[in-house]
C-alpha cells in the first residue's frame, strides 16, 4: 500500500507554497499566451480557425444566456405536487367514486418494485444511474436522425434521458423542437444537482402520460391490467415501460403485434443489462398481452349523493388547481362521506319500482331525447351525449329508421339492431330505452313521473342514501335537493307541535265539523265543512287520521304566527301565516322535511342534513368535518382521574324534547291505524306521516325509527294532476315499505325512548280521557292506548257517563254524514277502510 505523500512544508528561507504556485501560473499562461501570439503572426489558417472557434464559443454563450434566462427553477420540483384527483368513501372506509380528469396516484420510490424501474431503465435510459443528466451519445445520435429526417415531417427519436424527460413533462412542455430540446438539457444538469436520483425516478414514475387517460405507472397499471403495480408479472411491467414511445398507441385494438415486438423488445434489453436471466426472458416473452377493456371496481350507483358531495366540494376548495391547492380534481382529496352502499342500492330500487308501479299500463312517455340521424353519425352524436341507464338489461339507443311497423335502434358502439313494441308516435331519431328481447330489441318506457328518496340518522343529520331521480345519467336535476314542492299533509305534524306548545295534549278535544273564516269585505266568510268524521275528537285522532279542519282548528288556535315560526326554525322554510299553511300549501325540499323528522325522533334537537363526515388533504391532515364539537381533555397526555371526557350534544334545539315525543308518539298511530298502515306489517316501532297535495300533485311519506329516518315523494316535474286515486298512502308509503324491506337489520326495533319530564299514561283511545281498569294490548285498533303528556297535564278519569256521551256522537256523526255533501276545500286522501266508525273520515 502506498503511504500517503507528506505536505510539502517551506524550510527557512525558501519561498511559500503560494508564491511557487503563483510562479508557476505565470510561466505557463505567459508561456501559452506567447505560443498563441506566435502562431498568429506566422499562420493564416490558424487566425482563421482561432477566429471561428471563438465567433462559434461566443455564439454559444450567448444562446446559453438566451436560453437560460426564462427558464423554471429546478427548485420548485422540491416542492411540486401531483395533480390528484380527489378520492371519495363510504361510510365504512370503502372507495365508492373517485372525481378525476385524468387517472393519477401518487407513490413513493419505495412501492415501485425493482422489476418495474428496471423495465423503464432498460427502455428509456441504461446510464440513468451513471450520467449526470445528459447522455451525450444518446443525444449525438438524435441529433444524426433529425439531421436525416430533416424536411421529411417524420418525427426524429428523442434521445432524452429520464432526467430529461421529467423537464419536459413538469417544466417545459412538449413543444417539438430544438431550442426545447437544448432547454431541456439545460434543465436536466439542474434537476439532477436539486434532486437525488431516486427522487428523480419517483417524479418520472409517478407523471409520464402512459395513454388511457392514464399518468404514471400505477394508474396506468389499474387501466391496462387492472392489477396494483406490486402484483404484475414481468411482461406486464415490460409492457408498461413500451408505452412512453406511444402511449395512445400500443394499447389500442389493431395494434396487438407492434406492442408484442416492442414489449419482447425491452425484455430483450433487460436481459442484455443483466436484469434478467435468458429463462426469465423466454418465459416473458411467451405470454400475451393480457390487457383488460374494462376494470373491476367497487361501482355504487349513488350519482345523485355524489353530485351532491362533488357541488359542496367546489363551493368549499375550488375545482381547478387555479383555484388553491386542495381543488377537487387535483388537490388529491379524501372525503369520507356518509354514504351507506347497500341503502343506496336500496333507495334506489324502491323508488324506481314505485315510479314504475304508478306508470302502470300507461302509454309510452315519448323520447327521452332526439338526435338527426340524416347525417349519418348517430353513433358519434350518441357516444357524446351524457344520456345512460343502469336499471337491469337497458340500453339506450336511438331509433335509426322507421317503416311501417319494422323499425332499427343504434347503440353508442356503432351496432345496430331490428326494434319491436313499437308506440304509434316513435319515429327515426328518438333516443329511447331498450332491453333484449329475441334477436333484436324492445321499447321501454321510462316513467314520467319523477320523485326522490333520502334516508336520513336521526341523530347526527348524516344523509345514509339519496336517490333523486330515476337515473341521474337520465337527468342530473336532484329531486331530493333541488325540487321545490308542496309537503301536503307531511306539514301538519309541525302544527299539532304548535299546538302542543300552546297548552294542548293529544287528549285535548277538537272539533271536527267544520272551520269558518273571514276572507274580507268583499268575499266575506268562508266556511269549511269536515268530513265523514264530525264531531269533538281527541287531538290524536287528527294526526293520525289526518284531518284537516281539525288541523286548522289546532293552527289558529295555537296562532299561525307560532306554527310557522316553527316551520321557519326546523329549517323547513319560511311559510306564509294563512291557515292554508297548515294543510302544506307552501314550498320546500324533501331534504328539509327529512331533517326535520329527524329532529322529532331526536327529542327536538335539529342537525343540518350532511353527506360529507370530513374531508382530508394528500397527507391526512382533516382540512372540514361536519362534526365540529369539541371534546375538552379529550386530547390530555394521560389520565387525570376525572370522569371520561365526551362530545356535547350534538345539533340545535329547534323544539322542545317533550313536544318532539309528543308528536313522534302520536304519528305511531299513524302507521298502526292511520293513513300509512300499508307499514304496519313491517314489525317496526315506525312512525310516520302521509301527504297528498291539492290535485293531487304530489303523493308524500316521510317517517321511520328513532334511529332512522326516510322520505320519498313522487310527482311531475312540471305539476299537473297525477289522477284522483293518487295517495301518499297508497303509492309513497308502499316505496318506503320496499326501502326497509330490502334493508331490514339496519333498522332497530327497539321502542323509542322518551325525555326527561314526559309521563306515559293509559287513556281510552276515542275520548283521550284516562283509564284505571285497563291496559293497552298489541292490537292496532285496542281500545285502551299509552298516551305521552307534560307534568300537570294528564287528561281526566274516563267514565260510564263518558261512553254513554261518546256512543251519541258516534250516532250523530252518522247522520251527519248522511246528510253531508259539501266538498273539502282541499282534496286530500281517505283513510284505510275503518274497523269502527270513529276512525272514519281521514285525509291525507
Amino acid at each position: 500500500m502506498t503511504e500517503p505523500t507528506a505536505s510539502p512544508v517551506a524550510e527557512p528561507g525558501a519561498p511559500s507554497t503560494w508564491a511557487y504556485l503563483r510562479y508557476r501560473v505565470n510561466r505557463d499562461l505567459g508561456g501559452a499566451l506567447a505560443w498563441f501570439r506566435e502562431r498568429w503572426r506566422q499562420s493564416f489558417w490558424f487566425k482563421l480557425v482561432a477566429g471561428a472557434f471563438g465567433v462559434f464559443l461566443a455564439l454559444w454563450i450567448a444562446v446559453f444566456v438566451w436560453l437560460a434566462s426564462d427558464l423554471p427553477e429546478a427548485e420548485t420540483l422540491l416542492t411540486y405536487e401531483t395533480p390528484l384527483p380527489t378520492v371519495v368513501r363510504g361510510y365504512d372506509g370503502e372507495i365508492v367514486h373517485t372525481y378525476a380528469r385524468e387517472r393519477r396516484v401518487q407513490l413513493q420510490y419505495a412501492d415501485f418494485p425493482q422489476k418495474l424501474i428496471e423495465s423503464y431503465l432498460a427502455a428509456e435510459d441504461k446510464t440513468f444511474f451513471s450520467h449526470g443528466g445528459v447522455d451525450f451519445l444518446g443525444t449525438a445520435n438524435a441529433v444524426f436522425d433529425y439531421a436525416t429526417k430533416f424536411g421529411s415531417g417524420e418525427r426524429a427519436v428523442g434521445g432524452s434521458t429520464i432526467t430529461q424527460q421529467v423537464a419536459k413533462n413538469l417544466l417545459l412542455g412538449d413543444e417539438y423542437s430544438v431550442t426545447r430540446k437544448l432547454k431541456e438539457m439545460i434543465l436536466a444538469g439542474r434537476i439532477e444537482q436539486v434532486l437525488t436520483k431516486q427522487e428523480i425516478l419517483e417524479l418520472y414514475l409517478n407523471e409520464i402520460p402512459l395513454g388511457r387517460r392514464s399518468f404514471g405507472v400505477q394508474a396506468a397499471s389499474r387501466a391496462y391490467f387492472d392489477k396494483d403495480v406490486d402484483a404484475l408479472e414481468l411482461h406486464e411491467m415490460a409492457f408498461l415501460a413500451i408505452l412512453p414511445k406511444a402511449p395512445e398507441r400500443y394499447g389500442r385494438k389493431g395494434q396487438e403485434d407492434a406492442a408484442l415486438e416492442r414489449r419482447n423488445f425491452v425484455l430483450t434489453q433487460m436481459e442484455e443489462n443483466g436484469f434478467i436471466t435468458g429463462s426469465q426472458r423466454r418465459a416473458a416473452a411467451a405470454q400475451p398481452l393480457g390487457l383488460v377493456t374494462q376494470r373491476r371496481e367497487r361501482s355504487v350507483d349513488a350519482g345523485y349523493f355524489l353530485e351532491e358531495v362533488r357541488r359542496e366540494l367546489i363551493t368549499r376548495f375550488g375545482e381547478t388547481v387555479e383555484t388553491g391547492p386542495n381543488s377537487v380534481y387535483a388537490g388529491g382529496l379524501w372525503v369520507r362521506t356518509s354514504l351507506d352502499p347497500q341503502m343506496q342500492t336500496a333507495a334506489r330500487d324502491a323508488l324506481r319500482e314505485g315510479l314504475l308501479r304508478y306508470h302502470g299500463g300507461r302509454a309510452w312517455a315519448g323520447p327521452i331525447a332526439t338526435l338527426d340521424v340524416s347525417a349519418g353519425n348517430w353513433a358519434s352524436q350518441l357516444q357524446s351525449s351524457p344520456l345512460g341507464i343502469n336499471y337491469k338489461d337497458w340500453r339506450i339507443g336511438v331509433v335509426t329508421s322507421r317503416s311501417g311497423q319494422s323499425a332499427r335502434i343504434g347503440f353508442a358502439d356503432g351496432k345496430e339492431a331490428p326494434l319491436g313494441n313499437l308506440p304509434n308516435a316513435l319515429k327515426a331519431g328518438d333516443v329511447i330505452a331498450a332491453n333484449p328481447s329475441g334477436n333484436g330489441w324492445n321499447v321501454r318506457t321510462v316513467p314520467e313521473a319523477q320523485g326522490a328518496l333520502v334516508v336520513e340518522s336521526a341523530q347526527t343529520g348524516r344523509v345514509l342514501a339519496m336517490q333523486g331521480g330515476f337515473d341521474h345519467r337520465l337527468s342530473d336535476f336532484n329531486r331530493a335537493t333541488q325540487a321545490m314542492r308542496q309537503p301536503g299533509s307531511t306539514i301538519k305534524p309541525f302544527v299539532y307541535a304548535a299546538g302542543l306548545d300552546t297548552g294542548m295534549t293529544p287528549s285535548t278535544q277538537v272539533d271536527n265539523n267544520r272551520f269558518c273564516y273571514y276572507q274580507g269585505a268583499n268575499l266575506g266568510e268562508k266556511c269549511i265543512r269536515g268530513s265523514g268524521s264530525g264531531g269533538q275528537h281527541p287531538m290524536r285522532f287528527g294526526l293520525e287520521q289526518s284531518q284537516n279542519i281539525m288541523t286548522v282548528q289546532i293552527g289558529m288556535t295555537a296562532g299561525m304566527n307560532n306554527v310557522v315560526k316553527g316551520i321557519e326554525k326546523l329549517g323547513i322554510g319560511k311559510f306564509p301565516a294563512y291557515p292554508s299553511t297548515a294543510l302544506g300549501a307552501g314550498e320546500t325540499t324533501l331534504v328539509k322535511m327529512v331533517a326535520a323528522y329527524s329532529a322529532l325522533a331526536n327529542h327536538g334537537r335539529l342537525n343540518p342534513p350532511t353527506v360529507i363526515d370530513y374531508v382530508q388533504d394528500r397527507r391526512g391532515k382533516v382540512l372540514w368535518r361536519a362534526d365540529n364539537r369539541d371534546c375538552r381533555g379529550c386530547n390530555m397526555a394521560k389520565w387525570d382521574g376525572k370522569p371520561m371526557p365526551r362530545f356535547g350534544v350534538r345539533g340545535a334545539q329547534a323544539m322542545d324534547a317533550r313536544t318532539a315525543f309528543q308528536v313522534m308518539h302520536m304519528l305511531r298511530g299513524a302507521v298502526s291505524r292511520g293513513t300509512a298502515t300499508v307499514l304496519n306489517p313491517l314489525n317496526l316501532p315506525l312512525f310516520g306521516k302521509t301527504g297528498t297535495t291539492t290535485g293531487p300533485k304530489d303523493v308524500w311519506f316521510i317517517g321511520g325509527t328513532q334511529q332512522m329516518i326516510a322520505g320519498a315523494y313522487i310527482g311531475f316535474d312540471q305539476p299537473r294532476n297525477m289522477g284522483g286515486y293518487a295517495f301518499g298512502g297508497t303509492i309513497a308509503a308502499p316505496i318506503i315499505k320496499s326501502l326497509i324491506e330490502k334493508t331490514k337489520p339496519k333498522w332497530s326495533d327497539l321502542p323509542a325512548v322518551a325525555p326527561a319530564g314526559v309521563r306515559m299514561v293509559r287513556v281510552d283511545r276515542r275520548s283521550g280521557k284516562r283509564v284505571f281498569d285497563g291496559w293497552p294490548t298489541d292490537d292496532p285498533r285496542s281500545a285502551i292506548i299509552w298516551e305521552a303528556f307534560k307534568p300537570d297535564t294528564e287528561p281526566e278519569r274516563y267514565t260510564r257517563q263518558d261512553a254513554i256521551a261518546a256512543k251519541r256522537n258516534e250516532i250523530l256523526a252518522l247522520i251527519r254524514a248522511g246528510r253531508q255533501n259539501a266538498e273539502s276545500a282541499v282534496v286530500d286522501e281517505p283513510a284505510p277502510e275503518p274497523v269502527e266508525f270513529i276512525e272514519e273520515g281521514g285525509v291525507d
